[in-house]
């Protein structure tokens, strides 16, 4: 009767339980059984390495055959029937690879902490072929910034080591063809404790967090110091436009889809409930437009011309465009005509990657290293 029911079997005394089973390897999904009379619960299945399994519905009577979707690393997901209690999986689809030049990229979750002790991670990806004898590489760290109220939380691993490498055009992957090793979605949590609110301390936070990364990445013996760059959308476009403001950690930065002006936002943003009038000292620290003589690295800006998200309107990247230019830094901008928040056209997508491409080339894979001398103070103009 298009009413949606609680399935409570054939007995009508069990209910099922299905969750991502979160874990410090991971994720590993899981299914649960349920007794509406003793509230006990028994695991009826759960994911195993080296694939991420998930289960999508029951594909009988007797909910003794599980309809799931397997995928690993070099396997594209494809759905299949499993047996509860045994180990065997019948493909029922035979998805093709969809980009195989992809196959060997080399994938882990790593895991580290920052200077403060707060757990870390993030899937750290090397391109085809590469081996430490071959040098370290240029890095691009593609990140989001999160707020949490307790370290317990933004220590929690969000992905799986086992996940398929998908690559979308708009995302940092594309870049290991040409050479660069890529640490996706590295944890920037932004953390409160108590009555003090995540945002209050936002950059030392953010440095923090960045500074663990990089320092993990050259332990490893993977990234070259003085060739990395970083990126994001949206609120990772406004992380990115922080970090090259407040400190020399990255050659280059690649900022889409930003705001950079928090004025512009005065009733709040993400996580931030209080408004500007409540808090101006918090929203004139966390806006890079009010520090942007201290820029001084190579920043990509792109926007949709006609973005309706009403934090980021267009305006966000003109005026910080404007700025920055006006006080001498290297920066473009590019307005991506008829595209919104997110970019869908094909000419949109390909020109964002070509961009992102030729910065990347130009000033991180062949950037020199950084003098010895000491930067300017940042009140000097480049």
């Amino acid at each position: 009767r298009g009413r949606t029911l609680l399935d409570l079997g054939p007995d009508g005394n069990t209910l099922w339980l299905e969750g991502q089973g979160a874990s410090p390897a991971g994720n590993r999904p899981f299914l649960d059984r349920m007794d509406l009379a003793t509230r006990s619960k028994l695991r009826v299945w759960q994911s195993q390495a080296p694939q991420l399994e998930a289960f999508v519905a029951f594909a009988n009577e007797a909910r003794d055959t599980l309809l799931t979707r397997r995928e690993s690393v070099t396997e594209p997901p494809n759905f299949g029937l499993r047996r509860v209690g045994q180990t065997s999986w019948q493909a029922l689809t035979r998805f093709a690879h969809p980009h195989p030049q992809f196959n060997e990229v080399r994938k882990e979750l790593i895991h580290y902490a920052r200077a403060d002790g707060v757990k870390l991670s993030g899937t750290l990806y090397l391109p085809p072929g590469w081996t430490p004898d071959k040098g370290t590489l240029p890095t691009l760290l593609w990140a989001y910034p999160r707020e949490f109220q307790s370290v317990d939380a933004a220590g929690q691993v969000r992905d799986s080591p086992f996940r398929f490498v998908r690559v979308s055009p708009t995302s940092a992957l594309p870049y290991l063809l040409e050479g660069f090793a890529v640490l996706d979605d590295p944890s920037m949590p932004i953390v409160g404790a108590g009555s003090t609110a995540p945002n209050d301390t936002h950059i030392k936070q953010l440095v923090a967090s960045a500074q663990a990364a990089i320092d993990e990445l050259v332990s490893r013996g993977v990234t070259d110091p003085d060739r990395v760059a970083v990126g994001g959308h949206s609120y990772g476009a406004f992380m990115t436009a922080n970090l090259l403001t407040h400190t020399r950690l990255f050659r280059a930065g690649i900022a889409r889809s930003g705001a950079y002006n928090r004025t512009l936002t005065p009733f709040g943003f993400q996580s931030e409930d209080r408004s500007f009038w409540q808090r101006p000292d918090v929203y004139a620290a966390m806006s890079p437009f009010n520090h942007a003589d201290r820029v001084r690295d190579a920043m990509l800006l792109t926007h949709g011309q006609l973005d309706d998200n009403s934090g980021t309107f267009p305006m966000q990247s003109e005026r910080y465009y404007q700025a920055l230019k006006g006080l001498g830094a290297t920066v473009r901008y590019v307005q991506l005509p008829f595209e919104s928040h997110n970019y869908q056209a094909r000419e949109s997508v390909l020109h964002t990657v070509w961009e992102t491409s030729r910065w990347l080339d130009t000033h991180v894979k062949q950037a020199k290293p950084r003098a010895q001398a000491a930067a300017p103070a940042a009140t000097e103009r480049p």
